[in-house]
C-alpha cells in the first residue's frame, strides 16, 4: 500500500485525545489540506478544535520540499502554540514520522509525531511536545481522507 496522506493533495478529519501534563484528556477535532506544487513543495494547513474544553483552538501552516522518489523531506512550520518551527520527516512503509524543534526557544520545545497507516484512506496519529527532556502535551488521533466532492 502506498501513502495517500501527504504525498497526495486532499482533505483529510482528525478526531481524536488531547493530553497535557497533569490533566484529564479532552476531545480534538480538526481538518488538514495538503497541496502540491509543480515544484515538489507541499504546503499542510491544519486546524485544532476542543468541543466542550475552554480552550483556544491551535493552528499549524507547513510548508515542504519532498523531491520525486526521496524518502526524507525537511519543512518549515507556523504554529500557533510554538511560533517558527523547522523540522524533518521520513516516510516509512507504513508510517511517516516527523521531528521538529522551535526555533530561537529558551525552553527547548521540540515535537515529534507518527502517522502510522492503517488503510488507503486512514491513519493513526501519535505526537508529543516537549520542554527539554519532559513531554508537556500529546496527542492520539485517527485521520481520515474526504471524499473528493
Amino acid at each position: 500500500m502506498t501513502h495517500s496522506f501527504l504525498l497526495e493533495s486532499g482533505r483529510w478529519t482528525l478526531q481524536g485525545n488531547w493530553l497535557d501534563r497533569d490533566s484529564m484528556p479532552i476531545l480534538v477535532r480538526g481538518k488538514i489540506l495538503v497541496a502540491w506544487s509543480r515544484d515538489d513543495w507541499f504546503t499542510m494547513v491544519t486546524k485544532l478544535v476542543f468541543p466542550g474544553a475552554d480552550r483556544d483552538e491551535i493552528s499549524l501552516k507547513y510548508r515542504g520540499r519532498l523531491n520525486l522518489g526521496e524518502r526524507q523531506y525537511t519543512f518549515v512550520l507556523q504554529h500557533s502554540l510554538l511560533g517558527r518551527v523547522e523540522g524533518e520527516g521520513w516516510i516509512a512503509p507504513e508510517s511517516i514520522v516527523q521531528r521538529y524543534w522551535v526555533l530561537g526557544d529558551r525552553q527547548r520545545r521540540t515535537g515529534f509525531e507518527t502517522l502510522h497507516q492503517l488503510g488507503s484512506k486512514r491513519y493513526c496519529l501519535s505526537s508529543s511536545i516537549m520542554a527539554g527532556h519532559h513531554l508537556t502535551s500529546m496527542m492520539e488521533a485517527t485521520v481520515e481522507r474526504q471524499q473528493e466532492s
